[in-house]
């Protein structure tokens, strides 16, 4: 991407990022409360869904939970960068939830433009001149892999009221690729796995609505960065249950691999996000305050504020 662009540090083997890190002890007691859980579903799970294709979930969802580590970006990246911030890249990725938006592209697209947005700073130091480009450069190869009819190479230099040219997007596109060795289509958006934690209250519209938004969120936090896709989706889906009035019942503990107490950290994230002064002059709280999406945000919004006056949290002990 750039003429000035360089490679920057190594990035961290797995543990050293994997969030939340709790002992050997604690992570025990989680798998074992699972398996219990397991062990209840098996029979339900036999029922097969043809929408979901029940016969083979088990071993996709496996096959994804492995590629998760791969692409995992540094959680600590802007700490090699020198132009950059934590600031301006939630800036960027408000852009591109507006372009996405805009030009009516599918979800994924978004989250596998964001990642790559991430994996490629991780790699790479970039100025600030450059990083609107580094944005619309991942969103241009992200729609190549999702979408039907993808916006042209033109369209995208338009969308940055030609900031950048069409041969600079072209290069750019080259040079991300080559930088990420082409692993692009490993990425899965928390979206897969909401589908299936979803099964757990049967589809509810509010509560799978509500939890887009709140997973959304997590695009704009930094400190998400540690967080798996599979477990951003469950965080969503409890933080919005819990805003709901609802509980993490062992449903949706079998079908999110997480239990509650794993939960509790990223709830308070999210809800710490959602209630800075400003939150609302975002791109995303703008979208998801359309009636389009139950006005999610606005309710949101309104109980993370209400969370965080009472003291809402959770303290884990051993």
């Amino acid at each position: 991407m750039v003429d000035d662009a360089r490679q920057t540090a190594v990035r961290p083997s797995a543990g050293e990022y994997i969030w939340p890190q709790v002992s050997p002890n604690r992570a025990a007691k989680y798998q074992e409360e699972l398996e219990r859980i397991r062990t209840k579903f098996d029979a339900l799970d036999a029922e097969y869904d043809v929408t979901m294709v029940s016969e083979y979930a088990e071993e996709i969802f496996e096959y994804m939970n492995e590629l998760e580590d791969d692409i995992m970006p540094s959680p600590d990246y802007m700490s090699g960068q020198n132009e950059i911030s934590w600031g301006m890249r939630q800036t960027l990725v408000d852009w591109l939830l507006q372009v996405h938006l805009r030009y009516h592209m599918l979800p994924e697209t978004l989250w596998i433009a964001v990642n790559i947005v991430d994996r490629f700073l991780t790699q790479r130091v970039v100025s600030l001149v450059k990083l609107q480009l580094v944005g619309v450069t991942a969103m241009f190869i992200a729609s190549k892999y999702e979408e039907i009819l993808a916006p042209s190479a033109e369209e995208f230099a338009y969308m940055t009221e030609n900031g950048y040219s069409k041969e600079e997007i072209l290069k750019g596109e080259r040079i991300v690729l080559q930088t990420l060795e082409f692993k692009i289509s490993h990425y899965c958006s928390p979206y897969s796995w909401m589908r299936k934690i979803s099964k757990a209250d049967e589809y509810d519209i509010q509560t799978r609505t509500l939890s887009k938004f709140l997973a959304e969120v997590t695009l704009l936090d930094h400190r998400f960065l540690r967080v798996k896709p599979s477990m951003t989706a469950a965080i969503g889906m409890y933080t919005a249950r819990r805003m709901l009035g609802g509980d993490w019942n062992e449903a949706f503990v079998h079908y999110s691999g997480y239990t509650e107490e794993q939960m509790a950290p990223g709830y308070q994230l999210i809800v710490e996000k959602i209630a800075e002064p400003g939150f609302e002059k975002l791109y995303l709280y703008k979208k998801y305050a359309h009636k389009k999406f139950l006005k999610a945000a606005t309710y949101a919004l309104e109980k993370a504020r209400e969370q965080v006056a009472l003291g809402d949290h959770m303290v884990l002990v051993e």
